[in-house]
């Protein structure tokens, strides 16, 4: 007998014993490759497909035309090292240590015994593991990918040409992409030439490689309503529209790199991002703006232009790829599940997402849990005697600026003063008040259903090992 078959025979027999699943894998040939793409600060609110008639992101509409996109999909932390730490481990960052940042004098870091979905699609998968673009995870150990990519993660065309060897190789083994870009989040300074002075969300005069870049007229985009709709606020979105748009080349010339070496119908491609876009209201909140983000999923074999109302959360991406690439792992491992049935047409039953956001920068403690149903949102604010605390680049952005400026009483809809002392519980029916602008959780009506949205946040905290469940003893 050759000594592959030997080897087949070996790993087929481990797969039969894992505990939590009945798959005993597949072969390295069978399996498909994985993309994982992540974007900065990347809302909802801006992606043609998801219904924006200004921004310009035809790659991306185009992959949701051959895949399917998810109207409910939510990250579970609005800060970006946070969040990205979840994505890679399906933990809520209360389990897996990494509350926030971790670049800098902020520190912040996953437990050493966390294993992340590199390491585990390179154990139990065989897979190839590169990473490219935004890294913001810490540590190494824990994060580890076999290679790293060198590239400016504000030059999208770059970081996919960096990565073309990787994808197109003839490897017999699958690989593991994680391709991570940092617009459209803010950078770059002010763009002193422009009327308003707007940040630039890392737009250059002198433009990138390969990048036509787009430009837009304040005056047409879209300001969406938790927005104060100042000339300072479209400014700024016509900055991050244009971020996008280089951002969605960047998809369009690595989804090129697959199609002409054979691979692209072999590939899931899953495009996510961290959390809400960077504006006063939806990055660092657990609002809606801040945790209802894009997810664009494309399968293998998979039923093309669907649209889902799924609800899904970011703790659901790890075991959803371990699923896929058929590496075996047990239920318990992770605080989300495989949402691969939704991808096939079936019901998986979940009518809930919760969220844990404990800090951004170091200096901003504000712990919120959330427990989003179909219907009814409840907010904890763990914190709620304390001034709500600004993001640093959000304080100095010219949409807050313009707010405190000229005096305005409302961010958008909803108050300053609600927006910046917040109580310890807001209760939201986002069927009729979408944009969060009137609290229910103190109305006699609405008393039982806190009660029960209360009972079930705790069991959350309870389950997922949550040390701020132990308040509850004593307030």
């Amino acid at each position: 007998m050759k000594i592959s078959t030997l080897l087949f025979c070996f790993l087929t027999l481990i797969g039969c014993a894992t505990e939590g699943t009945e798959s005993v894998g597949s072969t390295d040939a069978s399996r498909p490759n994985i993309i994982l793409l992540v974007a900065d600060d990347h809302g909802k609110d801006a992606l043609g497909c998801y219904g924006n008639t200004v921004v310009q992101t035809p790659n991306l509409d185009q992959l949701a035309a051959v895949g399917t996109r998810f109207n409910r999909a939510f990250c579970t932390t609005a800060s970006c090292s946070a969040s990205r730490s979840v994505i890679l481990t399906g933990l809520h960052n209360h389990a897996n240590g990494h509350y926030g940042h971790q670049h800098a004098y902020h520190h912040f870091s996953s437990f050493s015994q966390v294993k992340s979905l590199p390491v585990l699609l390179a154990e139990g998968g065989n897979y190839r593991t590169a990473h490219v673009g935004k890294y913001h995870v810490a540590p190494e150990t824990v994060f580890h990918f076999q290679q790293r990519f060198e590239a400016n993660a504000r030059s999208p065309i770059e970081m996919a040409q960096v990565c073309e060897s990787f994808v197109k190789s003839e490897s017999s083994q699958p690989f593991f992409l994680y391709f991570c870009f940092s617009d459209p989040h803010r950078g770059g300074g002010f763009a002193e030439e422009l009327p308003h002075q707007p940040d630039r969300f890392g737009n250059q005069v002198a433009g990138y490689p390969g990048i036509e870049e787009v430009i837009y007229d304040p005056d047409e985009v879209l300001v969406p309503p938790f927005l104060p709709n100042t000339p300072e606020t479209r400014a700024e979105i016509a900055q991050y529209y244009q971020s996008i748009s280089r951002l969605d080349q960047g998809v369009g010339k690595l989804v090129d790199y697959l199609k002409s070496s054979g691979k692209f119908e072999n590939t899931l491609i899953m495009y996510i991002s961290d959390n809400g876009m960077a504006f006063p209201g939806a990055k660092t909140t657990l609002y809606e703006a801040g945790m209802q983000l894009p997810c664009i999923v494309k399968l293998p074999q998979q039923r093309e232009s669907v649209v889902s109302n799924a609800m899904l959360s970011w703790v659901d991406l790890v075991p959803s790829i371990l699923d896929v690439a058929d590496v075996p792992f047990a239920d318990s491992s992770f605080h989300g599940r495989s949402f691969v049935p939704v991808l096939h047409g079936e019901d998986t039953g979940q009518q809930e997402v919760t969220a844990s956001h404990t800090f951004h920068e170091v200096t901003m403690y504000y712990p919120m849990r959330v427990i989003r149903g179909e219907k009814y949102k409840l907010i904890m604010n763990l914190a709620s005697g304390l001034k709500y605390p600004f993001a640093s680049d959000l304080h100095a952005s010219k949409t807050w600026q313009s707010v405190l400026n000229n005096n305005l009483s409302s961010l958008g809809q909803k108050p300053v003063d609600e927006f910046l002392h917040r109580p310890r519980f807001e209760l939201y029916d986002l069927e009729n008040d979408p944009w969060e602008t009137r609290n229910l959780a103190n109305l006699p009506e609405h008393a039982p259903r806190l009660e029960k949205m209360t009972a079930s946040l705790k069991r959350f905290q309870e389950r997922t090992g949550d040390p701020w469940f132990y308040k509850w003893e004593y307030e």
